[in-house]
């Protein structure tokens, strides 16, 4: 498979002609007041108490200081950055294929946000079909979005506050029997306008684009979308089909994940099966960012 890099949309230029907005209004700071207000109402999910074995390739979590935690450390800057030049809040991960990484790249990058304690984060587990998040977290699974979504109830519920990484969770719960029809009703886009407004960073795990239509429906309700594809198991073919399938504006780049260059300067992210995630981003052209 040929290499495939990162491309952000926003440049460094963009980012240094960034000014500053005026001071707020008076209506804003009435809006503002009240945002405040309702994030409040986070307080009141309840405290899960993790599991996080390194087995779950959580390095994040499960090994700080080591040099794949400090990659996730160096996207996240990245995507700050982004976030003072672009609407960016709604970050969906996807991969082309099943079992391209794109559940553990969701769970590392969620930790990562969440460790700014101003800003809150929230995990959203968006595969219905094959839920891996709250096994990975609890080691069982728990009641979250498709019970929800089933419910009827306008109150938010089924989120869980992870004690120790310090972000939430809303895990996808039990597989429904009619997944894409679940998410095509108005409730998905109300779901997620609400989590807005409480949340500072909403990573979506996503489902694989190939097989499914799921993704499409996210992708209409996401900011920006990182695509996940792992060396050795993702064709070209299939890589070139998922990006033709995504909305090139919304795009912010490819995670190549299981890498086996080793060259600092010639790859995005690699994953190794010691656990050690290493990542360099490039700009369109090759230039480094």
């Amino acid at each position: 498979m040929s290499r495939i890099f990162e491309a952000l949309q926003r440049s460094e230029s963009e980012r240094a002609g960034f000014t500053f907005p005026e001071p707020a209004s008076l209506p804003a700071e009435l809006l503002e007041h009240e945002e405040k207000a309702t994030r409040s109402d986070i307080g009141e999910f309840p405290v899960l108490q993790i599991l996080s074995a390194p087995a779950s390739r959580l390095v994040s979590l499960t090994d700080k200081e080591g040099q794949g935690a400090e990659q996730f450390r160096f996207l996240g800057v990245r995507l700050r950055q982004l976030q003072q030049t672009r609407s960016l809040k709604r970050l969906l991960i996807t991969s082309t294929l099943p079992e391209e990484g794109k559940s553990m790249v969701s769970g590392n990058l969620a930790a990562t946000l969440a460790r700014r304690k101003q800003q809150k984060v929230l995990l959203l587990e968006g595969d219905l079909r094959r839920p891996v998040q709250a096994q990975m977290f609890s080691g069982h699974r728990m009641p979250g979005l498709s019970e929800w979504l089933q419910s009827g109830s306008r109150a938010v519920n089924n989120i869980y506050f992870l004690e120790g990484p310090g972000f939430w969770l809303m895990p996808a719960g039990s597989p429904p029997d009619n997944p894409l029809e679940l998410m095509q009703t108005a409730r998905l886009a109300e779901l997620l306008d609400q989590l807005s407004s409480w949340f500072d960073w909403v990573v979506i795990d996503s489902p694989p684009i190939l097989p499914l239509a799921d993704t499409s429906v996210w992708s209409r309700v996401a900011d920006g979308i990182l695509l996940v594809v792992r060396e050795g198991k993702s064709e070209k073919r299939q890589v070139q089909r998922g990006l033709a399938a995504l909305e090139p504006g919304r795009l912010l780049g490819v995670v190549v994940n299981s890498c086996k260059d080793t060259d600092h300067e010639d790859y995005y992210a690699r994953y190794s099966p010691a656990g050690a995630l290493k990542s360099d981003l490039k700009a369109p052209g090759g230039s480094g960012l």
